[in-house]
This record gives C-alpha cells, structure tokens and sequence, in this order.
C-alpha cells in the first residue's frame, strides 16, 4: 500500500476549533462520498491539541510551530491510483476535494507527500 501524507495548516481566518469542526464535519464527508471514485482505502484525520499542550516537546528539540492536523490516506499502489487519471468520475472528485480544501486550509503552508509506511512495533 502507498500513503499520502498531507500535515495541514489552517486559513487565519480560522481558529483551530472551527478548522477541526469543518474538517471533520464537513470535509471528512466529503471525501468518504467519493472512495469508491478515487479508490481510496484507509482515511485518517489526526486532530491536534492545543500549542500548550506539545509546547515542552517542543522546545526540548528545538521543533517549529506545529500543524493543526494531519490527514492520512491509502491506495493499494500508484497503479491502482494511476487509473484514476483515466476515470472522469475520478478526476471531479479530485476537482470537489481541492475545492473544499482550499476553503479551510492554508495550501501554501500545508506540505504533503506519497510514502509507504514501515511497521516497528505493531499493535498487541
């Protein structure tokens, strides 16, 4: 499987509640309604905390400003992916998410990138 990561940083517009509020009502949705379309596999949002909550961790390595959360999604592989470029109910779906994203996230300052993830310890 292939993952892609994507660490997302709010418009200033928003505050960190109504960005998780909308990512997650609104935009998590969204996404669920075009899997089949984009063949994804796995979603994951991963919410983070307030900036007091890390700040300690933080400081002890010298880290930068943290994100206001972190999507994660799997595809089988770039093939099963690939073929989506051939599918146009793929390509609107892709069109409708980045639509949506570019409302609440601030895409300048969000990196993201594909990896394939190397299990250390796994759940008991």
């Amino acid at each position: 499987m292939i993952k892609l990561t994507f660490c997302l940083t709010r418009r200033p517009e928003f505050t960190r509640e109504t960005f998780q509020d909308y990512w997650l009502n609104t935009h998590a949705p969204l996404v669920a309604s075009v899997q089949d379309a984009l063949r994804i596999r796995r979603y994951v949002q991963l919410h983070s905390f307030p900036l007091d909550v890390s700040a300690d961790t933080r400081a002890s390595r010298g880290g930068p400003e943290g994100y206001d959360g972190v999507a994660e999604l799997w595809w089988d592989s770039f093939d099963d992916l690939a073929a989506n470029a051939d599918n146009p109910a793929a390509r609107e779906a892709g069109r409708l998410l980045l639509e949506d994203e570019k409302r609440f996230i601030d895409l300048s300052k969000s990196p993201l990138w594909w990896g394939q993830e190397r299990e250390i310890i796994a759940l008991k």
